[in-house]
């Protein structure tokens, strides 16, 4: 096929997409006028969730079935495979309630990735390699900023505590992906509120203190019981992160 003949083609396909009839979903009565000018759902976070099972088999029939009303985008497996249940451009069903940043409908405007763990033992490394490539691929394509891949537990405190304790957000951080501040840590100023620091981080601020449990379960790691002086220092260093890296 010659490359005019190609191009003819695909400026067919794009007019006739465009003509192509769309479901109406308003119960009022309307006249149909079809735009070309529109696109698919851009996602703009990643949250990063683990399944709580022991096998992926079990995972996926979970997020499969019917009956359970839970879904994510993708599923890693502790040998690395992925599978995919959702569309990127559909709204899966991973997130629930859920508050960050002022958006109180994540599923709307994230990609959802479950992995595959019961929550009590270290992610594999063929599983965190795969994670790793299958992040590099969706900020490539979608150009998430660095601070919008996050946990469940981040955006449902009160709820969930996944990815876990044991999940390398450090190594995530280290690639692009994620905030991170190692010790020693530089004193907060005196005058530093935590709480408006949360919040500006994406913590909802009506959920303090679950929010500050989530915060330490991310960043503080095996000290949950941190110091709030230590909880000041991280999260000063982070918001300086944050506002230095792109958006």
């Amino acid at each position: 096929m010659s490359l005019p003949l190609r191009s003819l083609l695909a400026v067919l396909m794009v007019s006739l997409s465009a003509c192509a009839p769309f479901q109406v979903q308003t119960i009022l009565p309307v006249r149909v006028a079809a735009s070309p000018n529109f696109d698919q759902r851009k996602p703009n976070y990643v949250i990063l969730h683990h399944t709580t099972d022991n096998t992926s088999e079990k995972a996926l029939h979970t997020l499969t079935s019917p009956e359970r009303q839970v879904s994510a985008h993708y599923l890693i497996s502790r040998d690395g495979s992925i599978f995919q249940l959702v569309e990127e451009s559909a709204r899966a069903w991973h997130a629930g309630q859920s508050w960050w940043g002022g958006q109180t409908d994540m599923n709307s405007a994230s990609i959802g990735i479950e992995l595959d763990n019961n929550g009590d033992e270290p992610y594999a490394d063929a599983q965190i390699n795969t994670l790793l490539a299958l992040l590099t691929d969706l900020r490539r394509r979608y150009n998430i900023p660095a601070a919008n891949f996050i946990g469940h537990a981040d955006v449902a405190p009160l709820r969930k505590a996944d990815p876990g304790i044991l999940f390398p957000w450090q190594r995530l951080a280290a690639h692009g992906f994620g905030l991170w501040c190692d010790a020693p840590l530089p004193a907060a100023p005196k005058d530093f509120d935590l709480p408006l620091a949360l919040t500006a981080l994406g913590y909802d601020p009506n959920t303090l203190q679950a929010s500050r449990r989530a915060f330490r379960l991310h960043y503080v790691r095996g000290n949950l019981e941190s110091f709030e002086d230590t909880e000041k220092a991280m999260a000063y260093c982070l918001l300086q992160k944050k506002i230095l890296l792109p958006q």
